[in-house]
């Protein structure tokens, strides 16, 4: 291919439209801001949930999908969009989706063999790692330094008890699933001197990481972790995967934090096991349901930080899935394998 035609039919800044056609000027960003929900907050792929098209601002809309060789973000991030786009798009070569977890749309939308196989689509995993991982580290240290009970003193005016706290120097840490964010996520913790144990599919080397369990031994492993990190996506093989066994084999008192997927993780079983004591403290980005129900226990039990999606949130997210779009624009022009590529038996 000589050149790239792309359309972006999800909110984008048109600074950073400018910013992948001067770095890969071999692409064209088509797109039309009247058609776009506004933005909510930097980094919103959605925009503005009110916002509506008029029926002939829709068919332009799809018009300009079925244009395009590529598409920068699945289609107001509607499953049911990029079916109705694969099926009406034989040009369509490849799909770049804006969340990291982007594979989820993908099998959403329930596409066949051939056309799996006959579009490429990629994620913007990698982009969210280092937020997530510093957000998994205040989590660790939230429930080392039992800042639940320091608010809770605190609101209620009480010159609590000197208790001894946890360190993460004398610390084991399980990482749960050992991608770009996991890696993110040990890496971190190495450094400020916990001991960092990892379950992961496969044996992979990882800066940081002491010892790797296989996903089978997921309950022998917590059994031994002062603090537990998940950092899995959601696929048919993570689902529940931190099952009622697994919760109920963890070490009493210890710390759960959640950056990967809300649907890895039995949630009523979590419940149970905060309510029990037997999981000290939990810091959730993700829920089984999202938004999290107004009528979850988890809004009120004290032990639980609820953070809503946004711990990935970041001035530079935008950017940098750009950039990331204009090196996989590079890579597809010039006939190399793309970054980030879904697998489409798993949809990770």
């Amino acid at each position: 291919m000589k050149t790239l035609r792309v359309f972006v039919p999800t909110p984008l800044p048109e600074e950073l439209c400018e910013l992948i056609e001067r770095t890969e000027p071999r692409v064209e960003m088509v797109r039309d801001q009247a058609l776009l929900p506004p933005q909510g907050h930097p980094g919103d792929h959605r925009g503005d949930e009110s916002f509506t098209r008029t029926a002939e601002e829709q068919v332009r809309f799809e018009k300009l999908i079925d244009s395009a060789d590529a598409l920068y973000g699945v289609p107001d991030q509607s499953p049911s969009q990029l079916k109705r786009t694969v099926e009406a798009n034989r040009r369509l070569l490849w799909v770049h989706t804006t969340p990291a977890g982007g594979g989820g749309q993908v099998r959403a939308a329930g596409l066949s063999q051939e056309q799996l196989e006959r579009i490429a689509f990629t994620t913007s995993g990698g982009v969210h790692a280092q937020p997530l991982a510093e957000f998994a580290v205040f989590g660790v240290l939230a429930g080392m330094k039992d800042l639940a009970r320091l608010q809770n003193d605190q609101r209620n005016r009480t010159w609590g008890e000197r208790r001894t706290l946890s360190q993460m120097s004398s610390a084991t840490v399980l990482v749960v699933g050992l991608g770009g964010i996991g890696r993110a996520v040990a890496g971190k913790l190495a450094a400020l001197g916990a001991r960092v144990i990892g379950a992961h599919r496969r044996q992979v080397d990882v800066p940081g990481v002491e010892l790797i369990l296989p996903m089978e031994e997921l309950a022998q492993a917590v059994a031994g972790a002062d603090a537990i990190v998940l950092c899995l996506p959601s696929t048919t093989a993570t689902h529940r995967v931190v099952s009622r066994t697994v919760l109920e084999s963890v070490k009493p008192g210890a710390t759960l934090v959640n950056v990967g997927r809300g649907t890895t993780v039995d949630e009523p079983a979590l419940v149970e096991a905060l309510a029990e004591g037997r999981i000290g403290f939990a810091a959730l980005d993700v829920f089984d349901t999202e938004p999290l129900p107004a009528d979850s226990p988890l809004w009120e039990m004290p032990n639980v930080l609820v953070s809503p999606h946004a711990a990935a949130i970041n001035d530079n997210e935008e950017r940098l899935i750009a950039e990331l779009f204009a090196t996989n624009a590079t890579r597809l022009l010039d006939g190399e394998p793309l970054r980030n590529r879904v697998n489409t038996v798993e949809f990770y």
